[in-house]
């Protein structure tokens, strides 16, 4: 076996945790002991903001009026794919059900939307439109009562205009001007009048993928989203300059966004070598910053003997997102066995997944892929049990109940057993 690091990154995913930890557990003390006070005064310190924190029936009327109906049309087009692909996947979670286990133990499973989601929609860097249709669409897909959205606000007047418009389409309940740790912790705390949510999700940096962590117990998350990766799997026929484009364009997210080439063909090694920085360059400042920090410090090229070494590496990796762009794509589907969602040939694209193909574009970052996969409507419906017994059947698991608990010497156990082997009439 041969794996050679053309290009090794000289950070991981793990550089500055503990810095970030600190900063994320000292903010959500004070927005704990705070709430609303400390909430907006994390905004006006750190996106300069003192407007209204929750949107208005009235400017969400204003925000529809005022946009352009192609703009319109466009998230249109990608909630009708995201809705429809999310309903599929309700149509396929495992139905309510109740077996009987042996003669008169009766045991099945309900599934139960969770009760109320805060849906975070980041609009720091980028204004991402896509994840709220991303989040809120699917939770209400799932049956969720009450979803609650949050995106910085952008200016005085608050939150980028089409993310109202978005979140409001895709059915949120309430739609917050707030950001980072503070839309975190006014989720988990239930600040402004809403109530404390079951669940946090949606992508967001560092600082919010901690916040979520931090929390994690008090509310349950979607999954650890951190700063988004992306790996391609390449042989010889792929094509060199998309290949390229298509690490630059995910490398553009922020400073921290990995970026893995997985090849065998050393020709494409020396290619995109050359090629990535020329793309870089050619990029606006602010994606030419984010995307040059992250190629420069997370940035890697590995070069492979075989296809089965290369779905070794990637499946190492766990990357969030995993073009392959090689032959015999269905060899690939069956082997691969770690990432957080699949983009199969050239013809697709990471990006596709990001804005509006359909499949959900919030995914498990820094090796969580080896044992989750992303937001899907499951993830916002608790599947429960339940069961019932006839008097008859305790004569059979009363006894056998009342004997384990013995051997595990929990005696109290043991005689919920035999109080009803009395009862009904049987001996122990």
């Amino acid at each position: 076996m041969t794996i050679s690091y053309i290009k090794k990154a000289n950070k991981t995913a793990s550089s500055d945790e503990v810095e970030t930890r600190q900063r994320v557990q000292e903010v959500l003390n004070e927005i704990e002991s705070k709430r609303d006070k400390g909430i907006k005064e994390i905004s006006r310190k750190f996106d300069k903001y003192e407007g209204d924190v929750i949107v208005t029936q009235e400017k969400i009327e204003e925000v529809i009026k005022s946009l352009d109906q192609k703009v319109k049309d466009d998230v249109q087009f990608s909630y009708d794919r995201v809705r429809s692909f999310a309903e599929h996947q309700l149509k396929h979670l495992n139905n309510d059900f109740e077996v009987e286990l042996s003669p008169g133990l009766f045991a099945g499973q309900k599934l139960i939307p969770v009760n109320s989601v805060g849906c975070y929609v980041p609009g720091g860097r980028y204004n991402n439109i896509a994840s709220a249709i991303m989040s809120i669409t699917t939770a209400k897909v799932a049956g969720v009562k009450n979803v609650i959205a949050a995106s910085p606000p952008k200016d005085e007047n608050g939150a980028n205009r089409i993310i109202i418009y978005t979140a409001n389409l895709c059915g949120a309940d309430v739609i917050m001007n707030c950001g980072g740790i503070g839309a975190i912790g006014a989720f988990a705390y239930g600040c402004f009048g809403n109530p404390e949510v079951d669940m946090i999700v949606g992508p967001g940096n560092q600082y919010v993928a901690e916040a979520k962590r931090i929390l994690y117990g008090k509310v349950g998350i979607d999954l650890f989203a951190g700063p988004t990766e992306i790996g391609i799997i390449a042989d010889h026929t792929a094509d060199k300059e998309m290949i390229a484009v298509d690490l630059v364009g995910q490398a553009e997210h922020g400073p921290n966004s990995p970026a893995w080439l997985y090849t065998t063909d050393k020709e494409l090694c020396d290619y995109v070598m050359k090629r990535v920085p020329e793309l870089i360059a050619e990029l606006p400042e602010t994606s030419r910053n984010n995307a040059d920090a992250a190629w420069r410090d997370y940035g890697e090229v590995i070069l492979c003997d075989t296809n089965e070494e290369l779905c070794e590496i990637s499946d190492n990796y766990a990357p969030e997102h995993l073009e392959v762009q090689a032959e015999n794509l269905d060899w690939w589907l069956d082997k691969l066995k770690n990432y957080g969602s699949l983009f199969l040939g050239e013809e697709t694209t990471v990006a596709y997944g990001d804005k509006c193909s359909g499949t959900n574009h919030i995914l498990p970052t820094k090796g969580a892929a080896k044992y989750t996969g992303g937001l899907f409507v499951g993830k916002f419906i608790k599947t429960v049990t339940f069961q019932r017994m006839t008097k008859e059947s305790n004569k059979e698991v009363g006894a056998a109940a009342a004997r384990i608990s013995r051997l595990e010497g929990m005696e109290a156990h043991a005689r919920t057993g035999d109080a009803r082997l009395r009862k009904y009439g049987f001996q122990n």
